[in-house]
């Protein structure tokens, strides 16, 4: 497996970025050196960024982008909303989420991550140090990893033994294996042969060493991490904006229904009944049995 090629950060980006996502997590009530994980989700509502979730298949290996960033004004309120593309693997979804962030604190306009040109520039190599550090904080991983092997370098220490480890690590704060064998590498507590040796490892594959380590420990979450989703949906809070509208009279049923459905769903999962016409039904079998009621 290639590993990506990334701009290095100097001193001063690193210090930036450590103090951004110290104070983040802090004005974000998040209580010390804590593993953030599914909490996530929770941030984006905190922030008011609406999340829309959505599979964009590509027709390589990797996923068309991780996700984007976009800015929209509505009667003179900025909204925000992150697009997540949930063809991608989960834990890569809670760290695209984190980049996302980076582009929201510092105001570095609308983006798309693409993964094709993923750190390329500086701004890229930034928001993806500052998603590691407001994920896992550099302070907790060295902590950890003196506490554990009472020394901060772990040259001497088995592969095997390095893979426990990082299963552990992925489970508690569901950084991505790769940013975690990365963030080993920043810190120095791995060599640059054991760097490549670990970043090479298919860390996808559940019947491989690596992948047996993580089902054996915490078999629900690791499977969890290491699954595409495919998701289509937004926050509950967003989804009941809509039904809000529908029962303030803001919007009709049929826009109820078009608007729940981009987000598989209907008015019938939240106590609604909506009739249907005969010609819509008509409309829905065509489409459903591959035909179109559109001429050419």
């Amino acid at each position: 497996m290639k590993m990506s090629q990334s701009l290095t950060l100097n001193e001063i980006h690193i210090e930036e970025i450590r103090k951004l996502a110290k104070d983040k997590r802090q004005s974000l009530s998040i209580i010390g050196e804590i593993p953030i994980a599914n909490d996530i989700f929770t941030i984006l509502e905190q922030l008011n960024i609406k999340l829309l979730e959505y599979p964009i298949q590509s027709e390589g290996d990797r996923p068309a982008f991780s996700a984007a960033i976009m800015y929209s004004e509505e009667d003179g309120e900025e909204l925000v909303f992150i697009g997540l593309n949930t063809a991608d693997y989960f834990d890569k979804q809670v760290f695209a989420i984190a980049h996302e962030l980076f582009h929201y604190f510092t105001k570095t306009a609308s983006h798309l991550s693409r993964l094709s040109d993923i750190e390329n520039t500086l701004i890229e190599a930034k928001a993806n140090r500052f998603a590691a550090e407001f994920l896992f904080p550099e302070a907790a991983l060295k902590s950890i990893i003196l506490d554990e092997f009472k020394t901060s370098r772990l040259e001497k220490v088995s592969e095997k033994t390095i893979l426990r480890f990082i299963v552990r690590l992925q489970c508690t704060w569901w950084l991505p294996y790769r940013s975690i064998v990365k963030r080993l590498h920043e810190i120095g507590a791995i060599s640059e042969a054991q760097y490549r040796k670990l970043y090479c490892i298919d860390e996808r594959d559940l019947y491989a060493e690596y992948g047996k380590m993580g089902t054996a420990f915490n078999d629900e979450v690791f499977k969890k991490l290491n699954s595409k989703t495919n998701s289509i949906g937004t926050s509950m809070r967003d989804i009941d904006i809509i039904i809000r509208n529908f029962e303030d009279g803001l919007i009709n049923e049929d826009k109820l229904t078009d608007t729940l459905g981009l987000f598989n769903k209907s008015p019938d999962n939240f106590g609604y009944k909506v009739n249907v016409s005969n010609e819509d039904e008509e409309e829905f079998d065509a489409f459903f049995s591959g035909g179109s009621s559109d001429e050419d």
